[in-house]
């Protein structure tokens, strides 16, 4: 909501500032390839809301009877969260999510000329009398009702305006903004969201795609512009090149805006493990917030300025999600890191055999393209304090 006045974004009343709607059981399946099972989208849900997730778009009941089952098993879980159904602006996608005994649905219509014409041959007009009819008949049932403008980064803003009206006329109580193609960077996300915030007294929600790498930007770009629910996935898997990844918004969210979305940091890693793991897809090592080595160090010039002073190069601090820092030794690790990594095996090194235990290090590294387990490391100093204790021992008299 703005500040009518300032046209600004309110201050965020206290506690929970931003609500992220998590879609990975719905937009995250639609990933090519991925298929999660009954058990794992239980699993899944009970996962997302111990996280502190507060809304759940669990699934399509227009896809049919199991999906229809699975959904009704989630809501049967009695979750402390909102679990909303994804159907499309039609009746009996909306039959379909009551039979599958749902509370809340977010119902989608296209928003852009360019998919009203394209997709469906319909109009502006026909686009606002769906909404009305639809979403009041969603609301005459009993179910709180989220609308979703497909294609919005395309539309007209003035016609999304329109649609934000319609939508809160009929008795919607939030509009959801789809980046559906990914083609917004922030500062036209920022722009968009505050055209429609200006307009509208509808709780404003943003669902960001990926397929320029701006998910994440634009999720904050369009909260900071007045958007108050992020729509994400876990990791961000989605469709294409997927959607703004929950674990990096709800940090990003703390720690550049100072704003809390009532996640639980310390649970993200073990959600995003147990997302790729039911997925079958890896998380990558370098994966932002969870993956592996986000809080591993090898150079040696960061790993010299962390031995001393931890804030030289930590902005985020790995506690705070229930990690630490670790040091591995590799090709560009330096003097100060051959010496800690020696003496937590028990083995103090001066500098002269430091140094040539850090030329096996690279030579090493160099030639396997990996790091140097502490087993091998040992071996290499080792090897270099033989070598010193013969270049010490006295040469023997020759005829001896």
């Amino acid at each position: 909501m703005l500040d009518p006045v300032s046209e600004r974004p309110r201050p965020p009343s206290a506690g929970r500032a931003v609500f992220l709607n998590d879609t990975t059981l719905r937009d995250g399946e639609q990933a090519p390839g991925v298929a999660f099972s009954r058990k794992e989208k239980l699993a899944l849900a009970e996962a997302l809301v111990a996280a502190g997730v507060p809304e759940i778009e669990a699934g399509t009941p227009a896809m049919g009877d199991e999906e229809i089952e699975t959904l009704r098993s989630i809501a049967s879980l009695k979750l402390p969260a909102r679990i909303a159904a994804w159907c499309r602006m039609s009746e009996n996608d909306l039959m379909a999510a009551v039979t599958a005994g749902l509370s809340a649905v977010n119902l989608s219509i296209p928003a852009s000329d360019t998919q009203l014409a394209g997709k469906l041959g319909r109009d502006r007009a026909w686009a606002l009398e769906t909404v009305e009819r639809v979403v009041g008949l969603a609301r005459s049932l009993g179910l709180s009702v989220a609308v979703g403008c497909e294609d919005a980064s395309r539309a007209d803003p003035d016609f999304l305006c329109r649609l934000a009206r319609a939508a809160q006329k009929a008795g919607a109580f939030r509009l959801r903004l789809a980046d559906t193609l990914g083609v917004l960077d922030p500062f036209s996300t920022h722009a968009l969201v505050r055209r429609v915030a200006v307009a509208s007294d509808l709780e404003l929600e943003f669902h960001a795609h990926d397929d320029l790498g701006l998910a994440t930007a634009n999720t904050l770009a369009a909260v900071m512009g007045g958007a108050r629910h992020a729509s994400v996935t876990v990791t961000g898997l989605g469709e294409r090149a997927g959607n703004a990844p929950l674990e990096e918004v709800a940090i990003a969210l703390r720690q550049t805006a100072r704003l809390e979305c009532g996640i639980d940091p310390g649970a993200l890693r073990a959600l995003a493990l147990q997302v790729s793991a039911a997925a079958g897809r890896a998380l990558p090592r370098a994966k932002a917030i969870v993956g592996e080595d986000v809080f591993t160090h090898e150079s040696g010039i960061h790993v010299s300025g962390l031995l001393k002073d931890r804030s030289t190069y930590e902005a985020l601090s790995p506690q705070v999600l229930g990690r630490d820092h670790l040091v591995v030794i590799g090709k560009h690790s330096g003097l100060a890191a051959i010496q800690m990594a020696l003496a937590d095996q028990g083995v103090q090194v001066d500098a002269e055999r430091g140094r040539a235990v850090l030329e096996r290090v690279r030579a090493f590294a160099t030639r396997t393209k990996g790091v140097v387990p502490p087993a091998i490391l040992r071996e290499f100093y080792e090897d270099a304090f033989r070598e010193a204790a013969l270049r010490r021992r006295p040469a023997r008299p020759v005829g001896a």
